[in-house]
């Protein structure tokens, strides 16, 4: 990676991870001291420097990875689409049939429906930009809880350890289209390691310092003795417990998670279980370490399937569109066509 600090608490940038130093920052930037940095209706800065810092907190989260000029050549939308009410007048008079055949029911459900747009507002399209972006292999593994951070999710693609539609695949730009499925070696998987609640994630030299993940690592060391040391849910003391001279211990798995339970063992950092999600455009199999790529996410009113740390249709969402609509890409000729990242669609 270019930047060897991406969880820095200084600039305090949130990034695709489940990373404690991560998250953290992302509690910084929705309801901490750095939420005032992006109130761009109280700030002294210029306009070009509001969206200069818009675009560079959305690209820090949304591919930091990709360098800026390929995102505007490849990933970034020409267009975003139109909100504007274009079919109000035909659902006007579609309920006017509708109530001119005695269909009552019809009706009523149809004024329902254009009540509730008129409620909700347009539609949040703004995060639609990074629709593209979402389409890779490397981001959907991670969305679909296989990795740590897309940053390991590239690492498992580029190893070998993830197959799509049955082969072995090490392009992580790829863009999946709908219907394809992913699935990764399970040995690849912290998650589904019995010791991966209790370890802290240690990621590479190149992304974080030697000094950090040392302090990280024995701060870890020492919950994990406090957690063996500890009482299971019965009552009962744990196995682990009585091994103090095991210079690894480890912990019983729940009952959910013992063999012949039918579940996948799911072991998920305790510092990360409250923000796991997975988006609607992806259904995953933990039984079978694979996922299916529905469909490409969509936004409708009062509603967004592009999972960001940012208001859909906030300020920094629509300060950075701007910014990228004063730098639309060329026209691509032949020869960059040729240099186009993978794209199934």
């Amino acid at each position: 990676m270019r930047d060897a600090n991406v969880y820095s608490l200084k600039r305090a940038m949130p990034r695709m991870s489940w990373h404690p130093r991560n998250l953290y920052n992302l509690w910084r930037r929705s309801l901490g001291a750095k939420v005032e940095d992006t109130v761009f209706t109280r700030t002294n800065r210029s306009l070009y420097q509001q969206r200069w810092v818009s675009k560079a907190l959305l690209r820090a989260y949304h591919g930091d990875y990709i360098n800026e000029k390929i995102f505007k050549r490849w990933y970034l939308p020409q267009t975003l689409p139109d909100v504007r009410e274009t079919l109000s007048n035909t659902s006007s008079s579609t309920e006017s049939v509708n109530k001119w055949a005695l269909r009552e029911d019809a009706a009523q459900k149809e004024a329902k429906r254009l009540q509730n747009e008129r409620e909700k507002g347009l539609a949040p399209v703004g995060s639609l930009m990074f629709r593209e972006v979402e389409r890779r292999i490397d981001v959907l593994l991670f969305r679909a809880c296989f990795a740590h951070s897309v940053y390991e999710a590239r690492r498992m693609v580029v190893h070998g350890d993830v197959l799509l539609n049955g082969k072995k695949h090490t392009n992580p730009n790829t863009r999946l289209a709908p219907g394809d499925m992913f699935s990764v070696d399970p040995k690849a998987i912290r998650f589904l390691q019995a010791n991966a609640a209790q370890t802290a994630e240690s990621e590479s030299s190149e992304e974080t310092p030697e000094d950090e993940s040392a302090a990280e690592t024995a701060e870890e060391d020492s919950r994990v003795v406090r957690i063996e040391s500890s009482e299971d849910a019965d009552g009962e003391a744990s196995p682990a417990s009585s091994k103090s001279n095991s210079s690894k211990p480890s912990t019983p798995l729940p009952k959910w998670a013992k063999p012949g339970s039918g579940v996948t063992p799911f072991h998920l950092p305790p510092y990360a279980s409250p923000f796991l999600f997975i988006p609607a455009y992806l259904e995953p199999s933990f039984a079978t370490c694979s996922a299916v790529y529905v469909r490409h996410p969509t936004a409708r009113p009062g509603y967004s399937e592009i999972p960001t740390p940012y208001d859909a249709d906030g300020e920094i969402v629509r300060a950075a569109w701007e910014w990228y609509t004063r730098v639309r890409p060329r026209m691509r000729s032949k020869s960059q066509l040729a240099r186009m990242p993978e794209n199934r669609q």
